[in-house]
This record gives C-alpha cells, sequence and structure tokens, in this order.
C-alpha cells in the first residue's frame, strides 16, 4: 500500500446538513466519515428555520441523536431582531458557539444581521463565552451589483465573481472585526477567499483581538477561471478568486496565519446548481468527504519537507477544536482524548469518484480531480467506521452530541 500516516481525525468546523431536505444527518456524517472526519460543526440555519430558539435546538439534537454517524457539534443563531436575549438559554441547551451573517442570504433561514444589531449580538455571546463566526459580506455593495448583473448577460458564470467584487468580502471582514474588537467578542471569519482578508485578521489579532478564521478547499483548489468550465457547480459564496488569491492563501497556512480549515459543506441537489442563468443557482458545494484528501495532498504537492502538511493538518484538526471549545475531547492523540484516527495514504493516482460520494447531493466538483492522496481508515471513539477496501461500517445513530468545555 505504500507509506501511510495515521493522523487525528479531522474536525469540519462548517457544515449545512439541514439546509435542503434532501441531505440529513445521517448523509452528511457518512459523507464525513468517509473522509477522514470524526467531528463536525453543524451550521444553524435549516430549511425548517434557524436554530434560534431551545424549542429548535431541542428538536435538532435529538435529529442528530438519531442519525450522526460520526460525532457532532451544533451551533446556534441569534434572531437579529431582539433574539440576542436568548444567548444563555442557548448556551445552556448546548451550542458550541453561534452564527451570524453580514449578508441577507434568505430572510427566514438566514437572516442578515445589521451593524447595529451586531452590537448586541456580539456582547451576548461574548457574556456567555462562545464564539461567533460570521458570514462576512457587504450587503449594500452586492445587493446593487446583482440587481445590474441580472439585468445583464446573466448566463455568464462569471456574473457571480463580478456580483461579489473583493472589496464586498474586506468590507465585511473590517466590519465584523471593528464591531468585535470594541466589545471584547471572540470572533471567527467564515470561509475567507483572500490573502488581504487573512491581513486584516492578523492586523487586528495583533492588536489583541481574538480573531480566528477559516478558508476552504475550494479557494485552494479552483480559481474563477473553472466557473467557465462548472458553472452553477462552483457557485459559491464569496466566489472563487484568482489564482495569484489561491496561491497567496496557501502562503498564509504555511506560514501559520490560517488556523481553521473548513468545507463549508452544502449539498444543494443539481436541479439547483445546473440553472441556465449563473445567479440563480444556489450557493455552496459539498465538500466534507473531499476536504482531506484535497488540503493534505495540496500540501505534500507543494512543500515535500512537511511543514506544509503539518499547518493544513492543525487547521483541520487543533484549530477549529480549540476555537468551538471540544479540544477537551477533540482535535489531536492524546492521553485522555475521544480515540479519533484517521489514516491518509499519498497518491498521485489517487481520484475522487463521483459514484464514491456518500453525500445525497448527488455531483462534487472534484468528480475526477486527483488530490494527490485518499483516506483509508476512519476511527470514530475507537471504532472502525470506514475502511476504503469494506465501505462504511459506521451506522446512523452512534455519533454522539458533544459539549463546549469552559475550562
Amino acid at each position: 500500500m505504500g507509506e501511510s500516516y495515521v493522523l487525528p481525525g479531522a474536525v469540519d468546523a462548517h457544515v449545512h446538513s439541514l439546509s435542503h431536505r434532501n441531505e440529513g444527518i445521517a448523509a452528511s456524517t457518512s459523507a464525513a466519515a468517509a473522509g477522514g472526519v470524526t467531528t463536525v460543526i453543524e451550521m444553524p440555519f435549516d430549511h425548517s428555520g434557524p436554530i434560534n430558539s431551545l424549542d429548535r435546538l431541542r428538536a435538532k439534537q435529538d435529529l442528530a441523536d438519531a442519525e450522526a454517524v460520526v460525532d457532532i457539534a451544533l451551533l446556534g443563531t441569534l434572531d437579529p431582531a431582539g433574539g440576542w436575549t436568548r444567548a444563555e438559554e442557548l448556551a445552556e441547551g448546548g451550542v458550541v458557539g453561534f452564527k451570524a451573517s453580514l449578508f441577507d442570504t434568505d430572510a427566514f433561514r438566514f437572516p442578515r444581521t445589521s451593524d447595529r444589531q451586531l452590537l448586541d449580538v456580539m456582547a451576548a455571546t461574548r457574556d456567555v463565552g462562545r464564539t461567533l463566526c460570521v458570514h462576512v459580506e457587504n450587503n449594500e455593495i452586492i445587493k446593487a451589483l446583482l440587481d445590474e448583473e441580472r439585468s445583464a448577460d446573466a448566463a455568464d458564470p462569471q456574473s457571480h465573481s463580478r456580483s461579489r467584487p473583493p472589496v464586498s468580502e474586506t468590507l465585511g471582514v473590517l466590519t465584523a472585526m471593528e464591531v468585535a474588537a470594541n466589545t471584547g467578542s471572540r470572533l471567527h471569519l467564515c470561509h475567507l477567499s483572500l490573502p488581504r482578508s487573512v491581513e486584516l485578521a492578523s492586523w487586528y489579532r495583533g492588536q489583541g483581538a481574538d480573531i480566528t478564521l477559516e478558508t476552504c478547499p475550494h479557494y485552494l483548489t479552483f480559481v474563477q477561471d473553472d466557473l467557465d468550465r462548472l458553472r452553477g457547480h462552483l457557485k459559491i459564496n464569496p466566489p472563487l478568486r484568482t489564482a495569484g488569491d489561491r496561491e497567496g492563501l496557501w502562503a498564509r497556512l504555511g506560514g501559520g496565519e490560517i488556523p481553521v480549515i473548513t468545507s463549508d459543506h452544502a449539498p444543494w441537489p443539481r436541479e439547483l446548481k445546473e440553472r441556465e442563468m449563473m445567479l440563480d443557482n444556489s450557493s455552496g458545494a459539498p465538500g466534507v468527504q473531499n476536504i482531506v484528501p484535497v488540503i493534505l495532498g495540496g500540501a505534500l504537492r507543494r512543500d515535500p519537507s512537511m511543514g506544509l502538511f503539518e499547518r493544513a493538518l492543525d487547521a483541520l484538526t487543533r484549530g477549529p477544536a480549540a476555537r468551538y471549545g471540544i479540544d477537551h475531547r477533540k482535535g489531536s492523540l492524546e492521553p485522555g482524548k475521544d480515540a479519533d484516527i484517521m489514516v491518509f495514504s499519498p497518491d498521485e493516482g489517487a481520484e475522487i469518484e463521483l459514484g464514491a460520494q456518500l453525500s445525497n447531493a448527488g455531483w462534487t466538483p472534484y468528480a475526477g480531480y486527483r488530490p494527490g492522496g485518499r483516506i483509508t481508515h476512519t476511527i470514530s471513539r475507537g471504532e472502525l467506521v470506514f475502511d476504503e477496501a469494506l465501505g462504511l461500517s459506521g451506522r446512523p445513530g452512534r455519533g454522539e452530541l458533544l459539549e463546549h468545555s469552559d475550562r
């Protein structure tokens, strides 16, 4: 079989299992197990409504208990219209963190938090000792540009890139960081696509702000020109950027400035990703099954000395576990922690096969891609849940709900 690495199980801290009813926790966590991911942190913006009350949280916890194949932690959200008063009950109820969005994706499922509301939301999450992760895009710029693009050639796949220029991300990043710095909140910036965003965050950390960030495998693999080929399959927010931006993110990962890498797993069905009008497609792509081979394989290609590999591994394991308060159990192979293990085998011939995907999405932008390695085994709490020769052995309901540690 050749050389393999026995590593801590990955923690994917950005998974949308329930944004569309076609997926579900059983499918997403099965895909996770097949990809070396032993813990998923689940986003709170579900098709049935945001997880912003104790009743909705309890219902989702029951669903996770019944369906999860690997271990799972839940994020909550706070209704922008005064819902920040529920932060304490949701934290005590079991959420390991919260999420908000500066962009109005969906008024019901995924609403925008205004700048004024963000002051209250961040103060509330600070007071309960939880991290707030934020979708950071400037609403005013993007909404205006979307209207302009829809009145032009909206079938052009690059209309998506033009509607979300780099400044729409960096302004969102600056807004969230300035509020966090002024409220003393724990801020985590979601799915950053630009080296400049990372540099800005580094400056704020240097000023003492409690800020972390993530990027995603698609920003480290694809570039905006790939939209011309894969069209709606690569419509992701923020959009893909230039080759220079991609390599700049790898450089900053190697420099220790990117502590977390997540998949932003968004398993929309084909009919929502293959529409002729580019801007009519849903945004996001499935990724939880492929994040580890794409990132670790890419790191080995760029740096055979293993320095970049070690940084990437930390961003897939220790970084997310620490940020969301579950590192008492997850993120490293140490005495007293869960026996979560993945075995990664470098292999330039390994190819991501569409038929091997366990998400219900039925597609992946990585189909046919050779990431440079593969996952051969996944062990969750000492139990083999995936073997590449035998397939998935973990069953729905065996995963455990994780709690935040305040130590």
